[in-house]
Order: structure tokens, then C-alpha cells, then sequence
């Protein structure tokens, strides 16, 4: 009897070969199934991945969308309150209406499905990290830190993603929106009222904006510690977080007054000296700024006063000013471009380095704001002149579209970011205070600096004008991005959610009320310009009232910065001593020698610093001698004319000859306006006589 040795049932044999066979089978189809799994898995990951991108890519369509439908709807709005002359609210002001009612739409009218996706795991750490690294499954997913929300807002994700989709990140308005409307400035600053009014701005810019920084700081210190006494503050709130609050409510924009006086013709002096302080003060108030946030004093507390670190940040501010303002002249200096034959390579040349100042300034650790203000003053005094004719009316009307477009895109945007931000804080004691401050920081800006300047003006600023800047005082652009930029803290989200409403009441109540206040105080408005700048330049100012430094500025810009720089003045060659003539050959332009019989230099009414001046009207010459005194020639018909009667006759010609050294001086009372042939002008003021 045979009997064979079996486990389990099965033959042994079996056991030593079979068994292992049909294990590496079973292992390997458990390993396929595992691939197939892990692949259908990744496939569906990827599908999943794609979809979420579609509709992310789909949203950010739609909220762009949005804002290009605001900006549709204010232009042809404001293109209805222009032909029916309403003059009440400005576009700046019908921009933010715009937005906040699309900001209540989308707060409280959208409300995004949840996904059944989305996990919320909690972890304590001790910090938030700006990167986050998950391992899921062995797989590791980035993710980063997009802001704090309250406990309430866990289960409300997605309409909380919805509202941070539309809620720019702080660095576009700096480094996108910002520069083409500070270049702007700068660069259409009509220089001539500008340079008259310049020790005025300059003490209205400087020292008012620092007087105005400390005034609301001070008062805003008082109103935290009242807000600490009752115990309404939720947060900490220190000196230097209200001297910040300070700093960026005094950087005023008065763009819808600037806007109206235009439209009015209110006169030139008033407009210059708003337009003048505005320009500047901004780029004060961001280097205030930033010095403030430089304070550190030595040791754990960093708000305790310590007069080296007060020093520091005054050094810093000075540094920082100076540095820029370098870098920016520096950059619109040798912005020289040689590509007249090539209109559009040479305006896309001109935008890419009026641009890059900003950015330069920035990356330098210096301010770009100021840098490339000073960028498109610099450039509109010497670039201009280089550019072909195509190239100048070109990039005058492209930085004015990008100046309209990025401004009204961000009064929009202030009035959607009412209800769109999600961590306003709002303190009707702090609020009622910020604008007590306002009021008094302006007012010590203006009506103490007035009586000041007005000791030395031989040309006094008049009550009624300094009451108007007192009102035209309006927050604007500059204010917002400021505070926008760090709203990290508690102190920082109550400055933003405040400065909100500070630039909605200047903008609505004090820019509606423009037309009004100027009828109030009287103010002249249709003022003819060419008429106030003949008067002005050519009647009454002479060596007297120009001050020493800026005619010797003016004499060196003329003769050997010009030449040097750009194709107009006259030649190195008639400038220069003899013994430098090779050199002087070397450096001036042949079109400077082509140019040299028409010289036209747009700044040469800014000062008159000859002892003798002719004047010539057609057939009339009248001097002034280095007293002011009119004397006047006799013209061509032997009939000898008094002068200020040849003056009153002749104004209205508005185009006039200066003689200087022998040298004609071509000078248009208007920039964009070129000078008249003498007959026409002749045959013009025929017309205008028998008319």
C-alpha cells in the first residue's frame, strides 16, 4: 500500500513548488491591482486638478470683468454729466458710488456653494508660517498663507474666496496703478505757474505736511488713550502707529477740485499752488511714512521716545528723499533717445524707462513715488525736446489714458473694498477724532504758513484763496494705497477701515461742494491764462522779483545744461569760452545750429533777469529798463504811442516776441500752441477789431 505525504489536502511535492507559485501570482496581481488603483487615482487627481484650475481661471475672468464694466459704466456716466454741465459730483466720486454698489452685491447678494472637498484640520503652532508644506498619503502640497479669519468665518470659505478674489494684493497699486498717475504729475506740470509759486509749494509740501503729520498724530494719541480709559480698544495702539495714521491722512489729492478749477479757468496762481502742493506733499508724506515705521529705539520696547532714534529716522527721511529725487532726475537725464526716425520704438523706449524709475527706486531701497515724480519733471524739461513730434503728442496722451484709467480703477476699487474687506474695524470714537484731526491738521498747514509766506510775497495769498485749499484739502489715491499696504494688525485694519471714510467725505462733500465754495469766497474764474502769464511775465515781473538763486539756475540750465542735454538753447559753441570751443563743437548737436536763429524754450518767461528788455508787438517796441519802467519806441508809421496803451492793444495777440541780447526768443503764451507768423496775427487782430 502506497501512501503519499500530504498538508492541507495537498500532495507534499506540490507544497515546495506549487505553493510559492501561486503566492508570487497572488503578490503580483495585488501589486497590479495596487498600480491600476494608484493610477486611476493620479487620473482622477489630474482631472480634478484641471476642473478646480478651469474654475479658478473662470473667476478671475469674471472679477476682472467686474471692474472693467465699473470703469464702462463711470466713463459714460461722466461723458452724461459733461453734456449736461453738472458739475456736483466728480468721475472720482461717481467711481466709488460704482463700486460700492457692486461691493454690496457681492457681499451680500453672491453666495458661493460649498465644497465637500474642503477639510478643516486644526494644529497648534506657535507662529504662521507663509508656507505650509501637507504630506497626504506621501505626497507633499504647498500652501500658502492667504490671511486670518475669525472663528464665525470657517464655515463661510468660499464666499470668503469669492471676496478675496476681487481684494488686490497691496504691491499692484505701488508697483502697477501708482506710477503712471504720480508720473503724470510730473510730467504734464505746467512749470512756468509752478516755478513762480515754488518757495510757496515748497513750504506748503515740506513744512506743512511734517506740522500736519504731528498735529493729527498728537490728537490721535489723545483720542487712543480716551478709547483705552473707556475700554474700547481691542488691540495695542501705540504713538508711533497714530504718528503713521498722521503721515498718510496729510498726502491730499485733490483731483476732482484740480478737475473743476480746470474746467472753470479758475486763476493760474490758485491752481499752481494746489496742484503744486499735491504733487509733492505725496511724495513727503510716503518718506514720512516709511521713516516713522524706521523707529527703533534700543532695548525690548520699540515705542518708548529716544531722541537718537528720532534722529535716525530723520536721517532716514532725508536719505531717502534725497536718494530719490537723485535717482529720478538721474534717469530722466540720460533718458536720451536718438530713434526719431522710429515714432513707436522710441515712445515704447520713453513708457519703459519712465516705468523703470519706479521700480529702480524701489529695488534701491529708496521711494519710488518721488523718484519717478522727479523722473517726468525732468523728462518734460529735457526729453521732450529730443522726441519727434509723433513721439511727444504720443506719449502725452498715453500717460493721460493710463493717469484716468489706473485713477478712476482705484476709486472703484475703494468703494468695493467698503464691504469686500474682512476685517474692518470700525470705532465711532476713532472715527469722530480722525476727523477732528483732519480739520485741524489742515488748518495748521495752511493758514499758519500763509501768514508766513505772505511776510515776503510781494504778491499776497489772499484770505478767500486760503480758505479754497483749506476746503480743497480732499484724501485721495495716495492715502489709500498707504493704508492699504499693512493691515496686518489692529491698529493698521482701524487706520484702513477710517481712511476709508475720510476719502469718501472729502471726495463727496468737499469735492461736490467746489462750485459753491468758489462763489462763496469770490474767486475769479474764466480766467484767460495767456493773458494773466503776459501780464504777469512781461508787466510786472522783472529782476526785482526774482529770486537770485533761481536766476542763476535758470542762466546755467539755458546756456550749457540745454545745449548739452537736448536740441534746443543756443550753441556750447556761443556759451563756452573760446579756449573750450573743440569741446563745445564736440558736445552740441548740429540741430542746435538749425535751431539756432527760432530758439524756443518754454521756461524763458519764468524769469527775466536782462537790465534791459525789449518787447516787440508787431510795429510797436517797448522796453523796460532794470527799474520796471515802461519806455516805448515809435512804430513804423512816425505816430509815437504810449506804452501801456500799445500793451492794452496788443493783448490781444497773445502770441509776443522777447529780445534778449540780440537773440529772438519765440514764446507761445501757450505750450501746446505754436507762435503765430507776424501777418496772421496782423490779419487776426483786424478781425478781432472790426468784430
Amino acid at each position: 500500500m502506497s501512501c503519499t505525504n500530504t498538508v492541507f489536502g495537498w500532495p507534499r511535492d506540490v507544497t515546495r513548488s506549487g505553493i510559492w507559485r501561486r503566492l508570487s501570482l497572488f503578490v503580483l496581481a495585488s501589486s497590479l491591482c495596487s498600480c491600476l488603483c494608484r493610477a486611476e487615482d493620479s487620473a482622477m487627481e489630474n482631472i480634478v486638478t484641471e476642473k478646480k484650475a478651469e474654475e479658478s481661471h473662470r473667476q478671475d475672468s469674471a472679477d476682472l470683468l467686474v471692474f472693467i464694466l465699473l470703469l464702462t459704466l463711470t466713463i459714460l456716466t461722466i461723458w452724461l454729466f459733461k453734456h449736461r454741465r453738472f458739475r456736483f459730483l466728480h468721475e472720482t466720486g461717481l467711481a466709488m458710488i460704482y463700486g460700492l454698489l457692486v461691493g454690496v452685491v457681492l457681499r451680500y447678494a453672491i453666495h458661493v456653494p460649498s465644497d465637500m472637498n474642503n477639510v478643516t484640520l486644526s494644529c497648534n503652532v506657535n507662529a504662521s508660517p507663509a508656507t505650509l508644506l501637507v504630506n497626504v498619503s506621501g505626497k507633499f502640497y504647498e500652501y500658502t498663507l492667504k490671511g486670518e479669519i475669525s472663528g464665525s468665518e470657517v464655515n463661510d470659505i468660499q464666499d470668503n474666496e469669492m471676496l478675496r478674489k476681487v481684494t488686490f494684493d497691496p504691491e499692484v497699486f505701488f508697483n502697477i496703478l501708482l506710477p503712471p498717475i504720480i508720473f503724470h504729475a510730473g510730467y504734464s506740470l505746467k512749470r512756468r505757474h509752478f516755478f513762480r509759486n515754488l518757495g510757496s509749494i515748497l513750504a506748503y509740501a515740506f513744512v506743512g505736511t511734517v506740522v500736519s503729520c504731528f498735529i493729527i498724530g498728537l490728537l490721535m494719541y489723545g483720542c487712543v488713550m480716551l478709547m483705552k480709559q473707556i475700554g474700547q480698544l481691542g488691540g495695542d495702539f501705540f504713538f508711533t502707529d497714530c504718528l503713521f495714521f498722521g503721515a498718510i491722512v496729510s498726502a491730499t489729492d485733490p483731483v476732482t477740485v484740480l478737475a473743476i478749477f480746470n474746467e472753470l479757468q479758475v486763476d493760474a496762481d490758485l491752481y499752481a499752488l494746489l496742484f503744486g502742493e499735491s504733487v509733492l506733499n505725496d511724495a513727503v508724506a510716503v518718506v514720512l511714512s516709511s521713516s516713522i515705521v524706521g523707529y527703533q529705539p534700543e532695548g525690548d520696547n520699540s515705542h518708548t521716545f529716544e531722541a537718537m532714534a528720532m534722529l535716525k529716522s530723520f536721517g532716514i527721511f532725508l536719505g531717502v528723499f534725497s536718494g530719490s529725487f537723485a535717482l529720478g532726475v538721474a534717469t530722466g537725464v540720460v533718458t536720451f533717445t536718438k530713434l526719431r526716425d522710429f515714432p513707436l520704438l522710441e515712445t515704447a523706449l520713453f513708457f519703459l524707462m519712465s516705468w523703470s524709475t519706479f521700480l529702480l527706486a524701489e529695488a534701491c531701497g529708496f521711494t519710488g513715488v518721488v523718484a519717478v515724480l522727479f523722473c517726468g519733471m525732468t523728462q518734460a524739461h529735457y526729453t521732450f525736446n529730443n522726441l519727434s513730434p509723433e513721439s511727444q503728442d504720443r506719449t502725452k496722451q498715453l500717460f493721460e489714458l493710463l493717469n484716468f484709467l489706473a485713477e478712476n480703477f482705484i476709486f472703484s476699487y475703494m468703494g468695493l473694498t467698503l464691504f469686500t474687506f474682512k476685517n474692518h474695524v470700525f470705532n465711532p470714537i476713532f472715527i469722530v477724532g480722525a476727523f477732528l484731526a483732519v480739520f485741524l491738521g489742515r488748518a495748521a498747514n495752511i493758514y499758519p504758513l500763509s501768514f508766513l509766506l505772505n511776510l515776503g510775497r510781494k504778491y499776497k495769498i489772499s484770505s478767500n484763496f486760503q480758505h479754497m485749499m483749506m476746503f480743497a484739502g480732499l484724501r485721495g489715491a495716495m492715502t489709500f494705497a498707504l493704508s492699504i499696504r499693512d493691515t496686518a494688525t489692529y491698529a493698521r485694519q482701524m487706520m484702513f477701515s477710517t481712511t476709508l471714510l475720510v476719502v469718501f467725505f472729502t471726495v463727496w462733500i468737499c469735492g461736490g461742494g467746489t462750485t459753491q465754495m468758489l462763489s462763496c469766497q469770490k474767486i475769479r474764474v474764466g480766467v484767460d491764462t495767456d493773458q494773466e502769464n503776459f501780464v504777469s511775465v512781461f508787466g510786472l515781473s522783472t529782476k526785482q522779483e526774482s529770486v537770485w538763486f533761481f536766476r542763476i539756475w535758470y542762466n546755467f540750465d539755458h546756456n550749457y545744461l540745454k545745449p548739452i542735454l537736448t536740441h534746443s538753447g543756443p550753441p556750447l559753441t556761443a556759451t563756452l569760452p573760446a579756449c573750450c570751443g573743440s569741446l563745445a563743437r564736440c558736445l552740441t548737436s548740429p540741430q542746435a545750429y538749425e535751431n539756432e536763429e527760432q530758439l524756443k524754450d518754454s521756461d524763458s518767461d519764468l524769469i527775466l533777469n536782462d537790465s534791459d528788455i525789449t518787447l516787440a508787438y508787431g510795429d510797436i517796441t517797448v522796453s523796460t529798463d532794470a527799474t520796471g519802467a515802461h519806455t516805448s519806441g515809435t512804430p513804423v508809421g512816425g505816430v509815437a504811442v504810449n506804452s501801456d496803451e500799445a500793451l492794452d492793444r496788443e493783448l490781444a495777440f497773445g502770441d509776443h516776441e522777447l529780445v534778449i541780447r540780440g537773440t529772438r526768443l519765440v514764446l507761445p503764451m501757450d505750450d501746446s500752441e505754436p507762435p503765430l507768423p507776424l501777418d496772421s496775427r496782423r490779419h487776426r487782430h483786424k478781425n478781432e477789431t472790426m468784430s
